[in-house]
Formats: structure tokens, sequence, C-alpha cells
């Protein structure tokens, strides 16, 4: 039965379309042949009905295999921007009124303030305007003043402030106040005076790497 079908199944492919009958041939000594016209004389016949209502299937032919998707290469981790040496800072301490501040400056310049604010004496009107009895002095002049080199040298003095330098520990709690400072003065302010506190923030975190 299995090489009935075989035969029949090769028939199928080399009968015309248009065939619909093949025909099995038995001779007289027992050889089976399938042919698409009747048998010769002296063999025994037997008439086969192909199906050809149902058209062939040809199986697609194999889709080609998609290339392998190339993998792209990570992208490089952003540049780390370099950090910059400590600054040198320094506390300095005002001789005016004690307050201390920051400096990258160790040695102030000298300047006058009045006496009295450092604790010494002042002079009253009638000793700065003259002696009793005296010219003394007009009202313009009064809101004017009148200076000269007597009145400064006796009522003003030299002060500098004093400073001390700052250990890396204490640049770096000094430079993170700075930071938080300006950052408050980033987010407070206008577009158009953003560029000099951005570029404060850059130079402080340069800085801030190295604490």
């Amino acid at each position: 039965m299995i090489r009935l079908c075989i035969v029949v199944w090769l028939l199928s492919l080399a009968v015309p379309a248009w065939a619909g009958t093949a025909y099995q041939c038995t001779a007289a000594n027992g050889t089976v042949s399938y042919q698409d016209k009747p048998c010769a004389a002296g063999q025994r016949q037997q008439a086969l009905q192909l199906d050809d209502s149902q058209p062939r299937v040809v199986p697609p032919p194999a889709a080609p295999e998609a290339p392998a998707a190339e993998t792209s290469p990570a992208p490089p981790p952003p540049p780390v921007a370099p950090s910059a040496p400590l600054p040198v800072m320094y506390a300095c301490v005002r001789a005016t009124d004690q307050t201390t501040y920051l400096s990258e400056n160790g040695y102030p310049e000298p300047y006058l303030v009045p006496f009295g604010i450092v604790g010494g004496g002042g002079m009253s009107l009638s000793q700065a305007y003259g002696p009793p009895g005296g010219a003394g002095a007009s009202a313009p002049e009064l809101n004017r003043g009148r200076v000269t080199p007597g009145l400064v040298g006796r009522n003003f003095v030299w002060v500098q402030d004093q400073c001390h330098e700052l250990t890396p520990a204490e640049t770096c709690h000094a430079l993170r106040d700075e930071y938080d400072k300006n950052e408050t003065k980033l987010r407070r302010s206008f577009k158009s005076d953003r560029p000099p506190l951005e570029e404060r923030e850059a130079t402080l975190l340069a800085q801030l790497r190295n604490c």
C-alpha cells in the first residue's frame, strides 16, 4: 500500500495538470507499471482517478536569515572635570568691630578709622572748630565739617586686620559654606545674573573634589 501511494504521488507530478486518470498495468509475469494511457493488450488494467481539484501547494522558499544585529559600543562615560587644588584661605578679624571674614589675602592693607571706633576719645565741636570766643563755624560749615591735617592726626588712627591661614579641613568647611551661599543666590537669581554664579559654582565644585 505504501508503495502504491508513492507511485501515485509520482504520477501526479508527471501527469499534466489537466489529466485526471492514471492506469495500473499488470503484466503476465506480475510486473506492475503505471502510465497515463490505457494498458497494452494482454495486461490487466486498473484505472486510477487522480484528484486534481486541489492545487499543488509548493512550499515557499525559506526566508534568508537576517544578519545578526550589530551591537553598538557603549557610549563613553561623561568626562570628569579635573579637580582644582585647594585655595590658600585666611580667616581675618576686623580691627574695628572684631568680626571675622574669609579672604584669599593674608595681609590686608591698613586703613584709617576714627579714633573713637577703636576706643579712643574724640574731640568736641568747640575743640574741632576753634577755641571759645573764636570765629566759630556757620551752619554750612557744620554740615560739611572742617578737615585739617591736625584733625585727621588727632582723631584717626591706622589699623590693620589680623589674619591666619586656614588648615585644609578648615578650608574645606569654608568652601562648603561658600558653595551653599552661592547655590542660594543661584536659585533666586534672574537668568541674566546666572553666568557669574554658575562659573563660581563650577570653581567651588572643582576645589571641593580635594576635600
